[in-house]
């Protein structure tokens, strides 16, 4: 039950995100390369969000993965390896 509800969580920061910065489902799924509909069920949580997506959502959004799947709170991305 406890990894339920975290998955959960997941997918309402997904979804905090996207309306923080006043963005349409369509706008990101064009982004992730993916319909609206697909990203309308990772939002949801009715299908699984793939990794390679989050990472582009990470960079898209300027944080890391770490705060979209709530191991931290804070939105800063970590430094860039060179």
């Amino acid at each position: 039950m406890i990894k339920f509800y975290r998955v959960i969580k997941i997918y309402k920061r997904i979804k905090e995100l996207r309306e923080d910065n006043d963005l349409l489902q369509k706008q990101i799924a064009i982004t992730l390369n993916i319909t609206r509909q697909q990203y309308g069920l990772y939002e949801s949580g009715i299908r699984e969000f793939p990794i390679e997506k989050i990472k582009i959502l990470a960079d898209f959004y300027n944080t890391s993965i770490d705060y979209i799947v709530e191991r931290t709170n804070e939105k800063k991305p970590y430094p860039r390896k060179k």
